[in-house]
């Protein structure tokens, strides 16, 4: 199953069943340096493919890298799933 996420280039665990328990997922947190949805996820994600961008700073003033995972075999469309666990929180991008 393909997400409107997968097709637009952003992360497709947004709107994933999975996203609080995925081990894929846990890794993109930590990379972007937020806190973990869960500290010890329990799910092993079946063929992630995570998309890593080298991107210019929006003031010019060096580089930031996005992680984005654009397509998984064990995507489960629950859209969403991220800001029902995050009500109020803004989405990650």
């Amino acid at each position: 199953m393909v997400s409107l996420n997968e097709v637009w280039g952003m992360c497709i665990c947004v709107n994933c069943h999975w996203v609080d328990r995925c081990e894929a997922y846990h890794a993109v947190e930590r990379q972007h340096g937020v806190s973990h949805l869960n500290e010890k996820p329990d799910w092993k994600p079946v063929a992630p493919q995570i998309h890593i961008s080298v991107l210019d700073e929006q003031n010019g003033n060096g580089t930031e890298v996005e992680w984005d995972v654009r397509a998984c075999k064990s995507f489960l469309q629950d859209e969403g799933r991220w800001m029902k666990l995050c009500p109020g929180s803004e989405v990650p991008k």
